[in-house]
């Protein structure tokens, strides 16, 4: 139930129950845009897909899924996948060896986010460089790769993150991706997209999504954060690696079978819910531009996209302590780090919703 604080300088009506409780919880929920629910109509989308055994190309639904991701991100083929986590680690499981080693940035969700599966599922050591707002350059890469020795391990994988997530959600420019890619062909590497908010780029950029990712063997979309479904995933490459990665998607756990029910809602958000991202952008870039005049906050990562990145001063409370008090009137932001907290807008959140979060903030952090 949301709490009505009587201090927040909004109407009433502003804070009146719904018919039901999990609409009231999601339109003040920042955490992540993970945290989106599929629509009404993305749900009614469900009821007349065509489904099959996916494991045997029966599905028509999630075929028609994969090929129309394969072509928006200009690759051969492609895959569905439950999870942007699988799709990357099964990227770098088909492009290394235990014992070679991935390089990417430091704050990338590889490194961070993904329960040390490089390591695990494939034997494969990080070398993280550190970046500006999670985007490295050229050089950077070019020192970062390591010369053959029998002592080291083999440089064989670069992997950059579009857009970079706690880099407060930068965009990569094209040339540097580009530039990027040149040195790891250059040098014999493997190059991966983590595309997981790729869309977000293209529409910020107005640069098709083929063009990001051109120059990388392989990239993905993730259907759960801006786009709105609850399930999903697309990792895209050759003919060759996607053969491959079916087999190890068959070891990590094989088929999802009648996997039309959720590549139906995947294929809605691809049609309906790309283009309202802008909204999204929008909306974070005056949420950032709002935070930063709050007395208590000391720097906002450029707001390039969807996510808003700030640091609070020493006498701030501390961001595990602010997001408590948030959370008490049913306003949810992440806390990453000891003051810097993390606020995200998607499809559930309104304007209105981030009057309402600007006015808590400004209760906590303007002194």
């Amino acid at each position: 139930m949301v709490s009505r604080c009587r201090e927040c300088d909004v109407r009433d009506d502003d804070w009146a129950e719904p018919d039901e409780s999990e609409e009231d919880w999601r339109m003040y929920d920042f955490y992540s845009d993970t945290k989106t629910k599929p629509t009404p109509e993305m749900r009614q989308v469900v009821l007349d897909c065509g489904v099959g055994d996916e494991q045997k190309d029966e599905d028509p639904t999630t075929t028609e899924l994969c090929s129309r991701v394969a072509s928006l991100l200009g690759k051969e083929a492609a895959v569905f996948l439950p999870s942007g986590t699988m799709c990357n680690e099964i990227a770098i499981n088909v492009h290394t060896r235990p014992g070679d080693e991935v390089i990417c940035e430091r704050s990338s969700h590889v490194v961070n986010f993904e329960a040390g599966g490089p390591s695990a599922l494939s034997g494969v050591m990080i070398n993280a460089m550190d970046g500006q707002y999670g985007i490295f350059d050229e050089d950077q890469l070019r020192t970062a790769i390591r010369p053959a020795s029998r002592y080291a391990p083999k440089s064989a994988l670069v992997c950059v993150e579009q857009t970079a997530n706690m880099g407060g959600g930068s965009i990569w420019p094209l040339e540097r991706l580009r530039a990027v890619s040149a040195v790891a062909k250059e040098a014999g590497l493997a190059t991966h997209m983590d595309g997981a908010r790729l869309m977000n780029a293209a529409v910020k950029t107005e640069v098709s999504a083929a063009d990001h990712a051109d120059g990388y063997d392989t990239v993905w979309i993730d259907f759960t954060k801006g786009l709105g479904a609850p399930v999903g995933a697309v990792l895209a490459g050759s003919n060759e690696f996607i053969a491959q990665a079916w087999r190890v998607k068959q070891r990590m756990g094989g088929a999802m079978r009648q996997s039309g029910i959720v590549a139906s809602m995947c294929l809605y958000a691809l049609e309906h819910h790309v283009d309202r991202l802008a909204d999204d952008h929008a909306l974070a870039a005056d949420l950032g531009a709002r935070i930063a005049d709050l007395s208590l906050v000391e720097r906002v990562l450029p707001v390039a996209t969807n996510i808003v990145i700030f640091d609070m001063a020493a006498e701030a409370p501390a961001a595990a302590e602010l997001a408590r008090a948030l959370a008490a009137d049913d306003i949810q932001v992440g806390a990453f780090g000891e003051r810097r907290v993390r606020v995200v807008t998607h499809l559930d959140v309104t304007p209105e919703s981030g009057d309402v979060l600007m006015e808590r903030l400004s209760h906590h952090l303007d002194a």
